[in-house]
């Protein structure tokens, strides 16, 4: 296990200069961040050169992203245009993001996996129909028109909720924003989940089992269960990152200043330095979030060895 933890660690680490320097340079081609950073009047000469000298834009690209990644290395993810650091404005957006990503997860673990097993025990039955156009629906409507529609009618209509969430963002307030984040994943779990049990229930461990006298309960939670979630905890891990870096519009919606807000920020104002160091972290979560699925394959499936 030791080693294969080092292997894969060793690993990252070019996937993580790889992604970090695609992102780099898409950001430093998609436009000038001086002219978005004078506004609507054009910067004489003068000014423009000296904000490139103090934003390291006038050295080769290369040359910024080698001076950026040793300066990540040490903590420091540079200024944003507005003089204020970009660590200053992680730890402000990132706390309210995990958050919001905890409530999607546990939502979609808790009623995706719930709402598979139950079909999967279940399939071709009404409610196994039921679930399925149910799930087929949330996938075809775009995230940005579910959330709108809560909003007008649980926060403006209803008045269960408030229509925008306070600076604060406590979990009470993140439910209906993380149902939102979580809807098209939720139904995804829940088809995956469905499709995993009802494939594994025919198997012959699973006929074993029951001819042996154990009961339906231990049967499901033992045998079936371990065994068909082995894609669903694949498609959860490697979602988490997707649901922190993907919040943009679940952000925009409710008003949440997290990662989603600063990233639409950033790249609305061409500042560099914020999206650059946001996507950075991002990239971590992503490669830490594989490798700890990939260990949790051993918890669900004892026959799977890493040498």
């Amino acid at each position: 296990m030791g080693r294969y933890v080092v292997r894969r660690l060793l690993q990252m680490i070019p996937v993580f200069v790889g992604a970090t320097l695609l992102i780099f340079l898409m950001v430093n081609v998609m436009g000038d961040p001086i002219a978005g950073l004078c506004g609507e009047r054009a910067c004489d000469p003068a000014t423009a050169a000296q904000l490139k000298r103090e934003f390291g834009l006038d050295k080769p690209v290369w040359q910024q992203y080698l001076t950026y990644m040793g300066n990540v290395f040490t903590g420091d993810f540079g200024t944003a245009f507005n003089g204020q650091p970009v660590t200053e404005l992680m730890s402000t957006a990132f706390p309210v993001t995990i958050r919001l990503t905890i409530v999607a997860i546990v939502l979609e673990v808790v009623v995706g996996i719930t709402l598979g097993v139950l079909t999967g025990l279940r399939r071709g039955r009404p409610v196994d129909t039921g679930v399925l156009l149910a799930t087929l629906v949330v996938i075809s409507v775009p995230t940005f028109v579910t959330g709108l529609l809560l909003q007008l009618l649980l926060g403006v209509e209803w008045r269960w909720i408030k229509p925008s969430v306070s600076p604060e963002a406590s979990f009470g307030e993140l439910i209906v924003p993380g149902l939102v984040l979580a809807s098209v994943s939720l139904a995804y779990v829940t088809r995956l989940t469905r499709t995993s049990i009802a494939e594994n229930k025919r198997s012959d461990y699973v006929r074993t089992a029951i001819a042996k006298g154990l009961p339906r309960h231990r049967v499901i939670t033992r045998h079936l269960l371990r065994n068909s979630l082995i894609p669903v905890v694949t498609f959860i891990g490697t979602d988490i990152g997707a649901l922190m870096g993907g919040a943009i519009v679940t952000e925009r919606i409710f008003n949440i200043h997290g990662v989603g807000y600063q990233l639409y920020q950033g790249i609305l104002r061409q500042n560099t330095q914020t999206v650059v160091g946001f996507v950075t972290v991002l990239v971590l979560v992503f490669l830490v979030a594989n490798l700890l699925v990939d260990l949790l394959y051993a918890v669900l499936d004892p026959r799977i060895r890493y040498a």
